[in-house]
């Protein structure tokens, strides 16, 4: 997966990438794919290994987040419904190579403008989601989930606040929650046409969850990391415009 002179490198980033995401409530799949294509990982390579990531530091996120009370069962429960089956879709469709890269740079622009806050201010007077429109949106994001190898919460995230259908601690707990489910169901569909998962990958796994479990911990209890959001969005920057250019 890495040259050695480059995997050193590559095992520090990814703790503090985990720890960013994890600290409001995501997986961190964007980052984690924006961290690889640094290092040119070849896509088939990337799109299970981010998943595979996802489920194990989304999990912990969820988990603090569950515990503080922040979690919304039914606003989870009208993006889920359609999400996890068309997340599984996506996860059964190859991607050309070229195509994958131009999507997933798309992608990373979005995870910055989020990074940022350039959009999704938190709102006091909250709105309740209706039906089709949880249907609508939890479908379309779970499809590009399982496609390109993400959980969704990175754009599910802003839409909530966006949309004023809840706050910000709120939005994490169901984002986290949300990019679990569609990460199993993505990562399922890719078993079924055949992918497998290196044994480098589940080493990451490890790494991951060491900045994951911080994250967490600290993005419940009203943790600052704007600084660190500023640095994570330059990488992602970086990693985007890498995509764009090979």
């Amino acid at each position: 997966m890495l040259q050695p002179e480059n995997i050193y490198l590559f095992l520090l980033a990814l703790p503090v990438v985990s720890f960013m995401y994890s600290s409001v409530g995501h997986g961190g799949a964007s980052g984690y794919l924006a961290l690889m294509a640094l290092f040119s990982f070849a896509p088939e390579t990337m799109k299970p290994t981010a998943l595979l990531l996802n489920l194990f530091v989304a999990g912990i996120a969820f988990f603090y987040y569950y515990k503080e009370g922040y979690f919304n069962r039914k606003l989870f429960i009208s993006f889920a419904i359609t999400s996890i089956p068309l997340a599984f879709l996506g996860g059964t469709i190859e991607v050309d190579a070229s195509v994958y890269k131009k999507v997933l740079a798309l992608l990373l622009v979005f995870a910055v403008l989020k990074l940022l806050n350039v959009f999704g201010k938190e709102v006091e007077v909250i709105k309740k989601v209706k039906l089709w429109q949880g249907l609508v949106v939890g479908g379309i994001i779970g499809f590009f989930s399982g496609l390109i190898g993400i959980g969704g919460g990175i754009v599910l995230t802003p839409i909530i606040l966006l949309l004023h259908w809840g706050k910000m601690k709120e939005a994490a707990a169901v984002s986290a929650l949300f990019i679990w489910v569609n990460s199993a169901s993505g990562l399922i569909g890719q078993w079924t046409t055949g992918v497998t998962l290196s044994r480098e990958s589940l080493m990451l796994v490890g790494i991951a969850l060491i900045g994951g479990f911080l994250g967490a911990y600290f993005g419940s209890k009203k943790f600052n990391n704007r600084r660190l959001s500023y640095i994570l969005a330059v990488v992602l920057v970086i990693a985007s415009v890498k995509l764009f250019t090979t």
